[in-house]
């Protein structure tokens, strides 16, 4: 592959990409490159980088909305909401240490990969907070879809179309994003539960309560596993909704409450998926499924010699195993027999080449599928083979 064509504005980005439709060449979509081994290797001459594309726009405290150029670091973006006391609403994760790379994530590269986090299971994913979008088409085209409102009823949602898309669909140039205000303060509820089964079921009570959980995760441990579950406002609420949540989940465990400075370390580090301490040589699956199955789909990573965290209220599986074709068989199929779905989210090359890693589709969704690709992409520039071989 080429060295990486990163113009400073958009109108390089369309250039580029009228280059390459010009010469029937395909590109690698990126932003800063953080994370290298999501999903197969694309099959590239060209990579066409976003990360100069920098920069925040637009940014109305009072409206709550912000707009960034694609290429601007997420950090960047979180430090200008926080200084109006404001936050981005679904917890983003940053995932270097899981690609062991240093390049900061990119807010395009979020958006692109529809990447949440903790958050999620109370507000909704990424793409739920994506009010506008600009980008460009495999025609060479500027295409804006949304707006810079939080009522906006313009045009087809093609930003929701677009999260989630990894690149396929056409290059990101710049977002607008919904944001809230950042709480005063957090704390977290730790139960020591004797089993996967037992620390869904308190995390499900604890998210159908009335006290506004906003993080709910179960992390195995040698001996029991730990069950927590997040609340954040001002402080006054936080102090009462905890003990009536505590009351609530008495008979599930031992507690014992996380002040905000113990509650925000350990929700970043779930946010990274740090407690599976992931070697170099172990591949990462990414299951979701609905919560009262997870310890189901745990199980059988302990069957293949894996570990396992649940995020999301027992919802979303991380696994780390061994990278071979018989594990990725067990797991993805393990979660289709749940009516969930499995995906591989980083492996050896030779892993994600030789194995589906995403769910397959039906027929119908497969005409769909290509049906878009063919109206945003119809020369097939953006990313190939990146989904799907």
């Amino acid at each position: 592959m080429s060295a990486p064509i990163a113009p400073v504005d958009e109108a390089g980005i369309i250039d580029a990409v009228q280059s390459a439709r010009a010469a029937r060449e395909p590109l690698a979509i990126t932003g800063q490159g953080s994370k290298p081994g999501l999903l197969r290797p694309v099959q590239a001459a060209r990579n066409l980088s976003t990360r100069a594309l920098s920069g925040v726009t637009l940014y109305r405290p009072a409206e709550l909305i912000i707009s960034a150029r694609a290429g601007t670091v997420l950090a960047e973006i979180e430090a200008a909401v926080a200084e109006k006391g404001q936050q981005l609403v679904a917890e983003s994760p940053y995932l270097n240490g899981i690609f062991g790379t240093s390049a900061p994530p990119s807010i395009g590269g979020v958006v692109a990969a529809n990447l949440s986090g903790p958050r999620r299971v109370a507000w909704g994913a990424t793409r739920d907070h994506v009010m506008g979008m600009r980008f460009i088409n495999g025609a060479g085209e500027a295409i804006r879809s949304g707006g810079r409102v939080l009522k906006n009823v313009t045009g087809l949602d093609l930003c929701k179309l677009l999260s989630g898309s990894y690149g396929t669909l056409g290059v990101i140039t710049e977002v607008t994003l919904k944001v809230l205000p950042a709480p005063e303060t957090s704390a977290t509820l730790f139960i020591e539960t004797p089993d996967l089964t037992t620390a869904v079921a308190a995390l499900s009570a604890g998210l159908g309560s009335p006290f506004g959980v906003s993080a709910a995760a179960a992390l195995p441990r040698t001996n029991h596993v730990l069950a927590a579950l997040r609340i954040e406002d001002f402080a006054a609420s936080v102090t009462y909704r905890m003990a009536k949540l505590r009351d609530l989940l008495d008979s599930f465990g031992a507690q014992r409450m996380g002040d905000e400075g113990e509650s925000r370390v350990f929700w970043r580090n779930v946010r990274e998926v740090e407690p599976l301490q992931l070697r170099v040589d172990e591949a990462l699956w990414r299951v979701s499924v609905r919560p009262s199955v997870g310890p189901g789909i745990a199980a059988i990573a302990r069957r293949i010699g894996g570990r396992s965290m649940l995020d999301w209220g027992g919802g979303l599986v991380w696994i780390a195993a061994t990278p071979s074709p018989s594990n990725h068989h067990a797991i993805t199929e393990a979660a289709r027999a749940e009516g969930g779905a499995a995906m591989l989210f980083r492996a050896p090359d030779a892993l994600r080449l030789s194995v589906p890693v995403l769910p397959g589709v039906n027929d119908a969704l497969h005409r769909i599928e290509q049906r878009m690709k063919d109206a945003l992409d119809p020369f097939g520039l953006f990313n190939p083979g990146h989904l799907r071989a």
